[in-house]
């Protein structure tokens, strides 16, 4: 797939920068929303990055029962439509079973799905079935090459507009580690290939039951996934990721992507 004329509204696509999925691990409100897609839109139209807003209308991937799942189904998802219309941009949120397939497809371009689900054939199915963009996770339990079945899922029900995200492998229990070798593997599927720079640096399964991160090395892991190649990069930010109610631990501080943004893209360049 050439993202480049397969995602809708999506500026700057000739540029030849990667492009950028940014926004807020979960939609905490309209504010915050517009907020955070005003800054990144602008600061990608500096860049001429392609950008893509995200942020997941409602969390149903969470390790206690009384973690923050969403202020409302169709309310976050008419945020989302109300940011991709304001601004002009794609905007994409994950979905969970094949029904919610059905339920966000006319709000938004792109349909993610999870890596804890990225074998689940049916939901494979039902987000092929909508027509729009698939974004499918790796799983941190698959190898790189098992991805081209997930990708055939989504292409033998019809729809060819298949993303694969890279988002790290299960090491031990507690952390996780990106091989950038799966890369070029997903993309020799004929994929565009997009770097989760935030969730791959998740600590999962800590004893307090809230995962943990490594923020600080966000840099280091977009940096090498610019330098192998990568179509696009995966960045969730919030102005306080402190009070962020859903994966505050690994996500960017909006006042910091803009610098790290014009660094890789300055090494795009360079590459």
């Amino acid at each position: 797939m050439r993202w480049q004329q397969a995602i809708p509204r999506l500026k700057n696509a000739d540029s030849g920068n990667f492009f950028l999925i940014a926004g807020p691990c979960a939609i905490e409100g309209e504010q915050m929303a517009f907020d955070i897609a005003g800054e990144v839109s602008e600061m990608c139209m500096r860049l001429k990055i392609p950008y893509i807003f995200k942020g997941s209308y409602r969390k149903a991937n969470r390790s206690k029962r009384d973690s923050f799942t969403g202020i409302g189904d169709e309310k976050a998802l008419s945020i989302l439509q109300a940011v991709g219309a304001h601004f002009e941009v794609p905007v994409t949120t994950d979905i969970h079973s094949d029904a919610e397939a059905a339920l966000a497809a006319p709000y938004v371009d792109i349909l993610q799905i999870p890596a804890f689900l990225c074998r689940q054939t049916s939901l494979l199915e039902a987000a092929a079935n909508t027509g729009k963009i698939v974004n499918i996770k790796k799983g941190q339990f698959v190898s790189p090459e098992s991805m081209r079945f997930a990708k055939e899922k989504v292409e033998e029900a019809g729809n060819h507009n298949v993303i694969l995200t890279e988002r790290g492998t299960t090491f031990g229990y507690q952390d996780l580690v990106v091989d950038f070798r799966g890369i070029p593997v997903m993309q020799s599927y004929d994929a565009t290939v997009v770097l989760d720079c935030t969730h791959s640096l998740q600590q999962p399964n800590q004893s307090t039951g809230v995962t943990g991160g490594r923020p600080a090395l966000i840099e280091t892991i977009a940096r090498a996934g610019v330098a192998v190649g990568v179509d696009g990069l995966f960045i969730e930010t919030h102005p306080n990721p402190a009070e962020a109610r859903s994966d505050g631990a690994n996500m960017l501080p909006l006042d910091r992507l803009e610098a790290l943004l014009t660094r890789l893209v300055r090494l795009k360049m360079a590459i």
